[in-house]
């Protein structure tokens, strides 16, 4: 049998579902995997492992009875540090918070703690952040997985755990999927609750932050999402949206918009190449499939540059903006007219495309302190709130995992997906990494 810590979270479900392993086995292995990896990557950085076993024992136990606490009953996660636990250390990789456990867990971790799910670790956040340093991508260690969820993206693509949840503003659960060579879904904005996310957000001035899941495999972050998704009756932004089922996706016949140019930025070959691949793939596949460009998209790092001028206060109760420079009202109230026209002109042409499909990111992943290049390609679809997968469907020239972005219409979470899941059998998606195995 293949090592337990590379098998999918869902075939582990089912494994231990069937008494083929015991959820002890299961935690004991990749605990064992995070002894070996981590500290080459400085992924996990905090843990309890025998809270873990104890847990694993009980959900054992459970089994032999019969009693099951959900779909992931047995299967180990880990959660970035931006996201709440109420039995581990959330400093966010703020001095400030060194030694700081919550009250509570943070909605989705209350969420897959009541599937069955058990908790494995906290990971790093911004990789090089003050509290706890770099974290190093396991293809190379002298490069750096980017993005917020750097921690997560590392951790699971070495094998240390099936899946996990990050958090992503303008590409921070996309670009370390894509550097790290796992697969990562932003969902509709609205569809899971922050509550429990540090830094707070606040919706009314964050439109573009959502947790999302991230796996070796699509199939695990379709396994999560209905999970974690609906109405909390704290976060006010979240939708009581349907969640259709990705496997009953038509693909044939899907209208396709790709792209690889954008703005001013022109990807390397590898990257080029490898879209072109995923476009082969899809015309394979008879989705209809178009060479262009989404409108506005030279906006979109001015609004971006303009919401970070704009105040917002860290706490949900408290008004406190700070005494920095920022945006008048009036550059405010213009910005959010540039944004409002910015989505009406993106919601216009998805009436003519199911899909848009372009890079993950400028170029593949970099070495720590080189210019990661730009990440437009993701903060467009955080602009506007669409779900977005990230899948690997390739490799660059110097060994480093390349991704593709697959956008869909909001709330068409499930085509987003089912288009990713068959570029992913297609194209080979995650690929065991040079760490030993």
């Amino acid at each position: 049998m293949q090592d337990l810590h590379f098998l999918s979270a869902t075939r582990l479900a089912r494994m231990i579902r069937l008494h083929q392993v015991s959820v002890e086995e299961v935690v004991a292995a990749h605990l064992a995997r995070i002894a070996v990896v981590n500290p080459a990557l400085n992924a996990v950085v905090q843990s309890n492992p025998e809270q873990a076993l104890a847990s694993a024992r009980a959900a054992d136990k459970a089994a032999a009875r019969s009693e099951w606490w959900g779909p992931l009953h047995g299967v180990p996660f880990t959660i970035k540090d931006w996201i709440e636990t109420d039995d581990l250390i959330c400093t966010a990789g703020y001095a400030a918070r060194i030694g700081y456990t919550p009250a509570a867990d943070a909605i989705v971790v209350a969420r897959l703690r009541r599937a069955g799910g058990i908790l494995l670790g906290k990971t790093n956040a911004v990789s090089g952040n003050e509290v706890y340093g770099l974290t190093n991508n396991p293809y190379n260690l002298a490069y750096s997985p980017a993005g917020s969820s750097s921690g997560e993206a590392a951790i699971i693509a070495a094998g240390g755990s099936p899946f996990g949840l990050g958090s992503d503003s303008g590409g921070s659960i996309r670009q370390p999927a894509h550097n790290c060579g796992v697969a990562g879904l932003k969902p509709t904005t609205g569809r899971v609750p922050l509550t429990g996310h540090y830094p707070r957000i606040n919706v009314m001035n964050d439109p573009r932050t959502v947790i999302g899941p991230m796996a070796r495999y699509v199939e695990d972050l379709a396994l999560v999402l209905p999970i974690i998704q609906g109405v909390d009756w704290r976060d006010a932004s979240v939708v009581p949206m349907p969640l259709a089922e990705w496997r009953l996706v038509r693909l044939g016949g899907l209208r396709v918009a790709w792209c690889t140019d954008y703005q001013d930025i022109t990807p390397p070959n590898d990257i080029v190449r490898t879209v072109r691949a995923a476009v082969d793939a899809l015309v394979a596949a008879d989705l209809a499939v178009e060479e262009r460009t989404p409108p506005m998209v030279e906006y979109t790092y001015q609004i971006t540059r303009d919401y970070w001028n704009r105040p917002e206060p860290e706490s949900w109760e408290e008004w406190d903006a700070g005494d920095e420079t920022r945006l008048t009202s009036l550059e405010v109230e213009q910005h959010l007219f540039l944004w409002d026209r910015f989505r009406r002109a993106l919601i216009a042409f998805m009436e003519e495309f199911d899909v848009i499909l372009t890079p993950a990111a400028q170029l593949p992943a970099r070495p720590h302190n080189d210019d990661p290049g730009h990440i437009a390609y993701t903060l467009t679809y955080s602009l506007v709130g669409y779900p977005a997968v990230v899948v690997r469907c390739g490799t660059s020239e110097d060994g480093m995992p390349i991704g593709v972005q697959v956008v869909a219409r909001p709330w068409r979470d499930d085509v987003a997906l089912a288009v990713a899941a068959y570029l992913e059998k297609e194209l080979g998606g995650w690929q065991p990494t040079g760490l030993a195995v």
